[in-house]
């Protein structure tokens, strides 16, 4: 019996020293992690809305707590050209993150997946650049496409999906369309 409460004494100092050194970590590391992700933010909003590293780009939130950007051809946000928001749909095996810039009209300039833990060779291929290319092939399909119309050839929309990865590209395609509508009826 006092080898038992010996053994759980010395699994709980272990056990309180891991949290400790854990929370420790988290505590340094946190502050650099969120300044990397609005990093990579910003790097994506100038990579969706073309010509926003000109202007400025203004966050903004409705009243029901929906954020989305705004995207001003001069610094002092007169000249409209453009809105992105970010849209996070469920994928075979992750929540996808996918950013859209899109203009005035809803007219997608472009998507970029942010993030997405899909399977490998398969689902990972939405981020995939073809030999030659400077972007991502499956995403270079939205271009100029009308938002909320946005739907896989099979659904009976014009965007390929990509083979063997039906539902990741349902996912990406359904989460677009979703999340342009509600930005037409914040606009």
């Amino acid at each position: 019996m006092k080898e038992l409460i010996k053994f759980a004494l010395i699994l709980g100092i272990i056990a309180a020293i891991s949290a400790t050194a854990l929370a420790y970590v988290y505590a340094i590391t946190q502050p650099k992690i969120l300044l990397q992700q609005e990093k990579e933010l910003t790097e994506a909003l100038e990579v969706v809305i073309p010509g926003a590293g000109n202007g400025v780009i203004v966050s903004k939130t409705d009243s029901s707590g929906i954020s989305y950007y705004a995207a001003y051809q001069n610094a002092d946000t007169t000249e409209l050209f453009g809105y992105a928001i970010l849209a996070e749909s469920k994928g075979y095996s992750s929540t996808i993150r996918t950013l859209i810039g899109v203009d005035t009209l809803c007219q997608i300039f472009r998507i970029k997946v942010l993030s997405q833990q899909e399977t490998p060779g398969l689902g990972t291929r939405c981020e995939e650049v073809k030999s030659g290319e400077t972007t991502p092939w499956w995403q270079d399909q939205f271009i100029h496409q009308p938002g909320a119309d946005v739907a896989l050839t099979v659904d009976g929309g014009s965007i390929q999906a990509i083979t063997g990865a039906t539902i990741t590209s349902r996912a990406i395609t359904n989460g677009v369309a979703e999340r342009l509508s509600k930005l037409k009826e914040l606009i």
